[in-house]
């Protein structure tokens, strides 16, 4: 009897053919194949398609399907894909990154024995493409919130695994029209409010920052995604109990709200008095992104 397909792979995907081989070549590595490769291609104008099509037509043990949107930005690939998810587990790879070797065995044996429903996934690690780890490992601990972790001293990015029936339950990303970037960690956070994550303090990603990716370009971000930004700030000041993170969140949200244009962003912070307190560091950061935005040109 054939083993159910318990894990997706998915990878969002913008003109980066000259980068997605490298992604394919780790799945291919993989001694387990028992998994789905999903790419979501957000509108690439360069020769994704084309390089896809080929793919489709030979066998490397695993399923691959592709899927074409239009481009909307990194959090609407993300909502298409858990629209056409069914597997028990699902995980994002971008498509400038690898799968750790033998990933694909460490996370389903790992999953398999120590699954429970009170976990929403596993958060592992991530290092870069020469093994390097990024940012701080993740102790001896057994579980733990995504959000507990950056709250008890973690840095660097980490690699989600989740369970798609959780991830499902949430809202989608929110849509701007004309803006394209919205925080993938909306839905981390509010799934952090009801579930914890298992801790496999292993490397699972090998990551590669782009030149022209969005952590490279979060100048650009402020500026060209305001009402998305202001939406996530006003959203973080309702789970934030940290004083510091808090007035962050709101210089940020009033340069967002005036970037956006919005008359009325007082009366919406869910935190009047801060927003109010923090109304001139907030008009000096918007300034400090319009001009940051004018060198980058």
């Amino acid at each position: 009897m054939e083993n159910k397909i318990q894990l997706t792979i998915f990878t969002p995907a913008y003109n980066r053919a000259h980068t997605l081989p490298r992604t394919l070549d780790s799945l291919k590595r993989q001694q387990n194949k028992n998994f789905i490769w999903l790419i979501i291609d957000d509108g690439s104008t360069d020769n994704t398609k084309e390089l896809v099509d080929k793919w489709l037509k030979d066998d490397y043990g695993f399923e691959i399907v592709y899927i074409y949107k239009e481009n909307g930005g990194m959090h609407t690939a993300h909502n298409v894909a858990y629209q056409n998810i069914d597997t028990e587990l699902n995980v994002c790879i971008d498509s400038d990154d690898c799968l750790a070797g033998d990933a694909v065995n460490k996370i389903l044996n790992f999953w398999n024995k120590n699954k429970k429903d009170c976990y929403a996934g596993i958060i592992g690690l991530d290092a870069d493409l020469n093994g390097n780890l990024i940012g701080k490992d993740l102790g001896n601990v057994k579980e733990t919130t995504l959000s507990g972790y950056y709250n008890s001293g973690g840095a660097g990015d980490k690699k989600l695994v989740y369970r798609t029936d959780v991830i499902k339950k949430y809202p989608e990303y929110p849509v701007f029209e004309g803006e394209k970037y919205f925080g993938l960690n909306y839905k981390y956070i509010l799934i952090d409010q009801d579930y914890k994550l298992l801790v496999l303090n292993e490397v699972l990603c090998n990551v590669e920052y782009q030149e022209d990716g969005s952590s490279n370009n979060m100048w650009k971000q402020y500026y060209n995604n305001p009402n998305g930004f202001a939406y996530l700030r006003k959203f973080y000041m309702k789970y934030n109990n940290s004083l510091k993170r808090n007035i962050i969140d709101n210089i940020h949200y009033v340069s967002s709200s005036l970037l956006a244009k919005d008359k009325h962003f007082i009366k919406k912070s869910p935190k009047k008095l801060m927003t109010i307190t923090c109304l001139p560091i907030g008009l000096i950061f918007k300034l400090m992104t319009k001009k940051a935005c004018n060198n980058l040109k």
